[in-house]
C-alpha cells in the first residue's frame, strides 16, 4: 500500500499513545498528512492517565522529522467547542479531512451498581460522545467532498458484554449503532461508516487497568485473555494496518460494518 494516501488527510482522536500513534504514523509513511487530536493534560479518572502534550510533541516531530505533514491539536473530545475547532483547523491547515478514526477512549473497572455518575459519564461522555461530535463537526465537509471514510474504533465489547466494564461495554455496543446509522445517512455522499473490534492492545490504557487492580499488565491479559490464537495482547500497529486497509480504496464497497480484530476470542 506505499503511498495509498497521498494527498489524502487523516484526522485521529487519542492520537498521542497507543492505537492512535500507531495510526498516525501508519497513515503518515503512506503518504497522508495527519492532524492528530488528543488531551492535553491529565484526565481526571482513576489510575488515569498520561497527559497528551509531550506525547503529541514527540509524535508530531517523529512524522515531521520523517518529512510527512502533522498538525498536532490539544483538546478534549467532550467540548464541542474543542471538536469543533480541530476540524476547522485541520481543514484550514490541509484543505480538506479524507479519514477520520475516531480512537479516542477510555475504561476502567467498576460494578455498575458501584459506579458513581462521575465514573459513568466519563466513559460515555469520551467513548461515545466523544465520537458523535466528531462526526457531527466533520460530516458537512465530507458530504460537500463527495467522499470520505470514518473508523470508530469499538472493541470486543461492542460485540459481547465484559465484567465490571458494563459503563465501558455500553459506550462500545453505542458506536455500532452510530455508525450503522451514520453510513445510511452518508451513502448518497459517497462517505463510508465502519468500526473495528479489537481484543486487548497492548497500549498504556492498560497500565492505568493494571494499577486499578494492584497487578501487571501482563496478569492483566493473563486473566483476561480468551484468544485463540496465543497472544496476551495485540499490537498497536496491528490495528494500524487494519485502519489503512479499512481507510482504502481497497474497501471501497465496505461500509455499516464492523472489523473484528480479536485473534480469534469470540470464536469461542
Amino acid at each position: 500500500m506505499a503511498g495509498a494516501f497521498e494527498g489524502k488527510v487523516a484526522l485521529i482522536t487519542g492520537a498521542a499513545h497507543g492505537q492512535g500513534r500507531a495510526a498516525a504514523k501508519a497513515f503518515a509513511r503512506e503518504g497522508a498528512r495527519v492532524a492528530g487530536f488528543d488531551l492535553a493534560r491529565k484526565i481526571d479518572y482513576p489510575a488515569y492517565a498520561q497527559a497528551g502534550s509531550a506525547a503529541l510533541q514527540s509524535l508530531h516531530d517523529e512524522i515531521a522529522g520523517g518529512g510527512g505533514g502533522f498538525l498536532p491539536l490539544a483538546g478534549d473530545v467532550r467540548s464541542e467547542v474543542d471538536v469543533r475547532g480541530a476540524v476547522a483547523r485541520t481543514i484550514d491547515a490541509f484543505g480538506r479531512i479524507d479519514v477520520v478514526f475516531g480512537n479516542a477512549g477510555i475504561a476502567a473497572y467498576g460494578y455498575a451498581h458501584e459506579l458513581d455518575e462521575a465514573e459513568w459519564d466519563a466513559v460515555i461522555d469520551i467513548n461515545l460522545k466523544g465520537n458523535w461530535l466528531l462526526a457531527k463537526h466533520v460530516i458537512p465537509h465530507l458530504r460537500v467532498q463527495g467522499a470520505g471514510v470514518v473508523i470508530f474504533n469499538s472493541s470486543i465489547a461492542g460485540l459481547r458484554g465484559l465484567n465490571r466494564l458494563s459503563h465501558y461495554s455500553a459506550s462500545k455496543f453505542g458506536l455500532v449503532g452510530l455508525a450503522k446509522s451514520l453510513a445510511i445517512e452518508l451513502a448518497p455522499f459517497n462517505v463510508r461508516v465502519l468500526t473495528i473490534h479489537p481484543t486487548g492492545v497492548n497500549t498504556p490504557m492498560n497500565d492505568g487497568l493494571a494499577a486499578m487492580e494492584g497487578a501487571t499488565p501482563q496478569e492483566i491479559a493473563e486473566r483476561s485473555a480468551g484468544n485463540l490464537l496465543a497472544v496476551p495482547w495485540i499490537e498497536p500497529e496491528d490495528v494500524a494496518e487494519t485502519v489503512l486497509f479499512l481507510a482504502s480504496d481497497k474497501s471501497r464497497y465496505v461500509t455499516g460494518s464492523g472489523f473484528v480484530l480479536d485473534a480469534g476470542l469470540l470464536t469461542r
